[in-house]
């Protein structure tokens, strides 16, 4: 939202010291990538400080700064002096999306709020002009810089809020003011900072506590403690599902393999078939919050379709390379928790027509003193799920490994690789033709670093 400096410093609780009538035309606190005409907030990070890079972020055209403490002024470069920086984006992002005034969409869950984000915008695109937030921006920097995007044309608004603490969603509620809440799931994610999978649970509802104005909530009422919130919550509710409860409910479900999904969503008297072009079960339900969110804003049933229809996984997240020695590779390496590991490897397992089926799993991060079972049980699951051959990848995999043994696993089976570096040589080593590999763990693993070996030592098929 374009803003005059001294409306920005207005809204951000600071002084300003210089030209009061010039524009904002964007907000950035990246001065390696900031744009002409762009207001620079100058964020103390963990690692870095960003008032040490006032000085590249004039020189690259920065309409000004927003700065705390004795910052010296540099030649042409506004200042807007602020008590805290990181207060002062929360509070000017806030006051940018009071402004704006629309329909502001939060999502949250333990795994797959960034495609169901992603789809809940396909389908409410297909009738009006929405912002998203980008990539998976869903904390106290990413969330606050996409609400100063909006301008006056989006008519609704779907941001992403994650959290790996009690409290946090709290506080990107009370910046973004949703009017309503989509709840995805809760799993054991980031278990080392939480005491239970309910104490996660209450952390997730408060998304609920913060919506605002006539507000209504979309949760998955195929998760008992999802669906347990709506006792919390006194606004409209609205259910989703495979189950029989729900309001929307998925049925009819058909695997077809790399190609994706095909499925049935009623809703009261009516029936819609769907499309999607992404892989597993877990996908379905993401769908179907979407369309529960498309249907209940009044999109219609064939536009929610063609836009299930349209979606395509964004990079490392159940996408599929083809290699033209003869095999397959499904890259989902963004991330990995207990859960969402148990679905792809169920989904791997399933997976006919091929030689082979190989796991190369990366350790899953934050499971606190629950990690080696979840580890472990993740590798019973492989064994059941008939996979091949599992590499485990990094220390935390080494009890995924031994639970496929002890689960009756064939030691020649099994391999260890101390980084993804390593497992993309012995996958580049035992790969045939005919075989599908499956790739996931945690962000801090790196797996991309093994698709690429494999890139280096075969050839793509261009899709």
């Amino acid at each position: 939202m374009i803003l005059t400096l001294d409306e920005a410093a207005r809204y951000a609780g600071g002084r300003l010291e210089g030209a009061r009538r010039a524009e904002v035309r964007g907000y950035s606190i990246d001065s390696r990538t900031i744009r002409s005409g762009e207001l620079f907030i100058a964020i103390r990070g963990p690692r870095f400080d960003g008032h040490a890079f006032v000085a590249e972020a004039a020189a690259r055209g920065a309409a000004g700064a927003v700065v705390s403490g004795d910052v010296s002024p540099e030649p042409g470069l506004p200042l807007i002096r602020v008590g805290a920086t990181l207060e002062s984006l929360h509070a000017l992002a806030r006051a940018v999306r009071r402004r704006w005034g629309g329909p502001l969409i939060g999502v949250t869950g333990s795994i797959g709020k960034t495609t169901t984000k992603e789809m809940i915008a396909a389908v409410l695109g297909r009738r009006g002009r929405v912002l998203r937030s980008k990539g998976n921006l869903n904390n106290a920097y990413g969330l606050p810089l996409c609400l100063l995007g909006l301008e006056p044309h989006h008519d609704v608004a779907v941001v992403e809020m994650g959290m790996s603490a009690g409290g946090e969603i709290r506080s990107l509620a009370s910046i973004a003011e949703p009017n309503e809440g989509v709840i995805t799931n809760v799993h054991p994610v980031h278990l080392e900072f939480f005491a239970s999978v309910d104490a996660i649970a209450d952390a997730k509802a408060e998304l609920l506590d913060g919506l605002v104005g006539e507000s209504r909530a979309y949760l998955n009422n195929d998760d008992a403690r999802v669906r347990g919130m709506a006792s919390r919550f006194a606004g409209e509710i609205v259910t989703w599902g495979v189950g029989p409860e729900a309001a929307f409910r998925a049925c009819r479900i058909e695997d077809r393999g790399t190609e994706g999904t095909s499925f049935t969503v009623r809703h009261r008297n009516h029936e819609a078939d769907f499309v999607l072009p992404l892989l597993g079960t877990h996908n379905v339900r993401n769908a179907i919050a979407s369309i529960s969110v498309g249907v209940t804003h009044g999109i219609g049933w064939r536009d929610a379709a063609e836009a299930i229809k349209s979606m395509r996984p964004a990079a490392m997240r159940g996408s599929v390379v083809k290699f033209r020695e003869g095999f397959s590779l499904i890259d989902d390496s963004y991330n990995s928790n207990p859960r969402a590991l148990g679905d792809m490897i169920r989904l791997l397992g399933s997976m006919r027509g091929y030689r082979r089926r190989i796991l190369v799993a990366g350790g899953m991060l934050e499971l606190g003193q629950d990690g080696r079972r979840l580890h472990a049980g993740c590798g019973r699951d492989a064994v059941e799920a008939g996979v091949d051959l599992i590499i485990g990848v990094g220390s935390e995999a080494e009890a995924l490994v031994d639970g496929a043994r002890d689960a009756g696993a064939d030691p020649a089976r099994l391999r260890r690789a101390r980084d993804a570096v390593e497992a993309g040589g012995l996958l580049a080593e035992e790969v045939r033709r005919g075989d599908l590999i499956l790739l996931k763990g945690s962000r801090g693993i790196k797996l991309e670093r093994t698709l690429d070996a494999l890139r280096g030592a075969f050839s793509t098929v261009e899709s």
